[in-house]
């Protein structure tokens, strides 16, 4: 597809997770799946297709929808639940609109793309 659209600049920006990255019991379609946008996104740097930058990027933890489930769910079918409950009660979760913000300013600055995988948590 990248080679399809052209010499012209794009950028790439997967929305990756840290569950890519570290596997959690109760979760392993959804690590496999992002897991395999962290996999996508350093094979198609490797294609160096010219100006494109891609990157996928783990915004870290984000206080949507999703972790509202988590903390609804039992320690049984989430053994880490009471982790992210205590995210959630210290302030430790991030705002989506504040995560939307940081995202728009990695994907336009000068480095997006260096790294096909990041962490948002890493970027100064």
């Amino acid at each position: 597809f990248a080679a399809a659209a052209g010499p012209q600049a794009r950028r790439v920006l997967h929305v990756s997770s840290g569950a890519a990255r570290k596997p959690y019991a109760g979760w392993s379609v959804y690590c496999a799946t992002k897991a395999a946008l962290d996999h996508h996104a350093r094979a198609v740097q490797l294609d160096a297709v010219p100006g494109l930058r891609i990157c996928a990027l783990a915004p870290g933890v984000i206080d949507t929808g999703m972790q509202a489930e988590i903390r609804a769910s039992t320690p049984e079918r989430f053994p880490l639940r009471d982790r992210f409950a205590e995210m959630q009660a210290s302030g430790g979760l991030v705002a989506p609109g504040e995560c939307a913000m940081h995202l728009v300013d990695f994907l336009l600055d000068e480095d997006f793309g260096r790294e096909p995988v990041a962490d948002l948590r890493d970027l100064g």
